[in-house]
């Protein structure tokens, strides 16, 4: 996330705290009607003759930003769509439809700097905008070599276990119980022990195909990583990595996929964890704190049975580790659209940002924490759960993983392909696979990335 520690907790400090997904399908919606601007006094919602194409990278947040966009319309008469790319897909999506000329998306999101080396070209310079205007603090935006600023962070979110504290409760331990990961494995390997009796498993499943690979090729990977550029002072991109912490990457996979319901053999076939959890199949679930809107919404579970701990891999000092927050999700405005559809998008974002009706769908609907001035508080508990971390001291783990080169897909797949076909069969010579596709890959990637 290339922000250091200390900038996080000032935002913190700043502003309350309060968002990956589960479709696997692509949709569309393109609205129309006719209205007057929420925001009438706001010289930034101009009347604009252009559209808006949002190419949306959050399936959990597709049919929000589908409502949202009707609303919009029906205030200002200016057409929006909202195309969602499927999961695990956002990269050749974007690809393919930035091939589109002047019906191309005139919004998408780049995740970090390297998504910016990608797609520079196609990217406006934010500077003089008045949605740049609005955010808390420059943490927040992707700039240039030039020093422009070419990505505004829309949400920032945290990261870790999600537990039923309910079920925890029903099997005899509490949060307490766990501090690091040689507790969360005792109680872990317990609960797995007598799932037949007790009625539920210690973890979801870990599936590793598209709709769920993510949870671990990134989030999970962004332990190992963060360790060691924490330890290597890393600030930047590097060319290369070593994995000083596959083995402890390796120990908390284990823990996963040896204490749940599903065969560690068949991680590669589709299976609903959020589903499983909802439904009280499993105390654990990896997942992070966009999550929260499902759970309780989809599965009426409440503030009293939901807690999120942090992802413990086994390093020295991890009692003192918080949850994993920060952002992969930078609104990026086309270049290359139109100028009337580029006025319409910055007409469009401005409001979302600044009228009651964006914001609330920003925090309220979708549970997303926005960097922004006028942005509302979002009640989730997840994120409050990450603010109580840092205010205990504890230390936040950042998003390492946004330094992953060549737009991080290939060098993902290459990791999951690795994690299959060792979960099937959990030996060393496979895992010596997990580690070569993590560094070897690593290094491939960015050569590729800068030839």
């Amino acid at each position: 996330m290339k922000k250091g520690l200390a900038l996080f907790l000032a935002l913190l400090m700043a502003f309350p705290l309060a968002a990956c997904g589960s479709s696997n399908t692509a949709s569309t919606a393109d609205v129309s009607s006719a209205g007057d601007s929420a925001d009438s006094t706001a010289s930034s919602v101009a009347e604009a003759s252009g559209s808006v194409y949002y190419l949306n990278f959050k399936p959990e947040a597709d049919e929000a930003f589908q409502a949202i966009a009707k609303e919009y319309t029906e205030e200002t008469g200016v057409p929006v769509t909202v195309v969602t790319a499927a999961e695990g897909t956002y990269e050749p999506t974007l690809t393919t439809e930035m091939d589109k000329g002047d019906n191309a998306p005139t919004l998408f999101v780049i995740g970090s700097q390297t998504d910016l080396d990608t797609w520079g070209d196609y990217t406006l310079d934010l500077t003089d905008t008045d949605i740049y205007k609005q955010l808390t603090s420059d943490t927040w935006a992707i700039k240039g070599d030039d020093g422009g600023v070419y990505g505004l962070a829309y949400v920032y979110e945290s990261f870790g276990i999600i537990a039923n504290t309910a079920l925890l409760k029903k099997a005899g331990h509490t949060l307490d119980d766990i501090t690091n990961f040689d507790t969360l494995k005792s109680v872990v390997e317990d609960i797995h022990s007598r799932a037949g009796a007790l009625g539920f498993d210690a973890f979801t499943s870990s599936t590793l195909d598209g709709s769920s690979s993510w949870r671990f090729s990134g989030h999970l990977a962004n332990m190992p990583l963060f360790y060691e550029f924490r330890d290597n002072n890393v600030t930047s991109q590097p060319a290369t990595i070593t994995g000083a912490y596959l083995d402890n990457m390796r120990n908390i996979w284990n823990l996963y996929i040896n204490n749940s319901a599903t065969d560690p053999a068949q991680l590669s076939v589709a299976s609903d964890a959020e589903e499983e959890f909802g439904d009280g199949k499993a105390v654990f679930y990896q997942n992070g704190s966009w999550e929260y809107s499902n759970l309780t919404a989809n599965y009426g579970m409440t503030d009293d049975e939901l807690a999120m701990i942090p992802i413990y891999i086994g390093v020295d000092g991890e009692e003192k580790q918080g949850l994993c927050s920060g952002t992969e999700n930078y609104w990026a405005v086309n270049s290359k659209a139109p100028q009337e559809n580029i006025d319409a998008t910055l007409a469009f974002l401005y409001w979302m940002v600044t009228s009651d009706k964006g914001t609330t769908c920003l925090a309220d609907t979708l549970g997303f924490q926005s960097p922004f001035k006028a942005a509302k508080t979002a009640p989730n508990l997840f994120t409050a759960n990450a603010a109580q971390y840092e205010t205990n001291g504890c230390y936040n783990v950042s998003w390492a993983f946004n330094y992953t080169p060549n737009a991080s897909e290939p060098w993902r797949q290459g990791v999951v392909a690795a994690l299959t076909q060792y979960s099937a069969d959990q030996s060393d010579n496979n895992w010596a696979d997990v580690v070569s596709a993590f560094v070897d890959g690593w290094a491939t990637q960015y050569n590729i990335q800068h030839q």
